[in-house]
């Protein structure tokens, strides 16, 4: 009894041995720690604090945009799609002739671009975060539960882990794992460090491909594996992105395992994603630490988020 209780304990906060990532995988999503009725994940550790820490990291005043433009060119995954139309108008309106434009989009309108992925977006089977079950929350007209509307401004230190610089390449290898070793790696030699409520963003070359060779940019991956991920998690990160389409390593190294640190960020610890950012200009101006800006549309019951994040050095 005494060893599976420490088992338990093992899976539950996650060492960042392989053994324990192993465990991770197998075990079932866990009550959250901001209780029972939360919907915001780690969302929560955005506190005035942090917010203050973010201000005093500018510096110079310098602007990063580090999403991509939107267009129906750009790289998507599976079926998805975008399009945009401008509708005709009436008019023009009165003697000074006022005409205007809208425009109509067609896309899944948070899974396409650049994207962040809400506490709805991936499960366990159909549990996803906080124990909640598919059938109970995911309706045709929206989710009832963990929309990305409860997500709120996130606001924080932002940290680049640039491994594509640590390792000496532009790009990664498709379908490169970045370890744990890596990671660590990147961190020394940057001289940065991840602290609790960061958003950390990897570096890894491939938007080099976007709108170039998007089949390329589509297929398999760099990305950080269970152990990189679940130091993260140990840090008690807000979220974790890349300039891939994936985010994590593509295959996984384990074949019967499918998008498994999407499930160890996402359901079981409320950890949010960041896909297809725009990090080039971070990595070529050696920007490891800025403020970080981002605040999701506010869509009710939707599973993710489109938007243009900001790095403000």
């Amino acid at each position: 009894m005494r060893s599976r209780r420490w088992l338990s304990v093992l899976v539950l906060f996650g060492v960042a041995s392989t053994a324990g990532v192993a465990l991770a995988q197998n075990a079932g999503v866990p009550t959250s720690r901001w209780g029972a009725e939360d919907q915001r994940g780690a969302a929560n550790r955005i506190t005035p604090a942090k917010v203050l820490e973010a201000k005093n990291l500018i510096a110079t005043g310098t602007v990063y945009q580090i999403g991509h433009v939107y267009e129906t060119a750009m790289p998507m995954f599976g079926t998805r799609h975008y399009s945009l139309k401008i509708p005709q108008t009436f008019g023009p309106m009165g003697t000074n002739r006022t005409m205007y434009h809208d425009e109509l989009v067609s896309a899944e309108i948070g899974q396409v671009g650049t994207q962040f992925d809400g506490l709805g977006h991936i499960g366990v089977g159909d549990v996803f975060y906080n124990g909640h079950n598919r059938a109970d929350f995911s309706k045709p007209d929206g989710l009832t539960k963990l929309g990305i509307e409860n997500v709120g401004a996130i606001v924080t230190r932002g940290v680049l882990v640039d491994v594509a610089a640590y390792k000496g390449v532009a790009r990664l290898a498709a379908g490169y794992e970045i370890t744990l070793a890596d990671l660590r790696g990147a961190l020394e030699r940057q001289r940065t460090e991840v602290r609790a409520g960061d958003v950390v963003i990897f570096h890894t070359g491939w938007g080099q491909l976007w709108g170039t060779d998007n089949a390329a940019f589509s297929g398999s991956t760099p990305g950080p594996g269970l152990e990189a991920a679940q130091y993260l998690v140990d840090r008690e990160v807000v979220v974790v992105g890349a300039d891939t389409w994936s985010m994590e390593v593509v295959p996984n190294p384990n074949p019967d395992l499918q998008f498994p640190v999407h499930q160890m960020l996402i359901p079981r610890n409320g950890i949010y994603i960041f896909e297809n950012l725009l990090t080039d200009e971070l990595a070529r101006d050696r920007v490891y630490e800025f403020a970080f800006f981002f605040a999701p549309l506010r869509l009710k019951g939707a599973s993710g988020s489109p938007g243009n994040p900001l790095a403000i050095r």
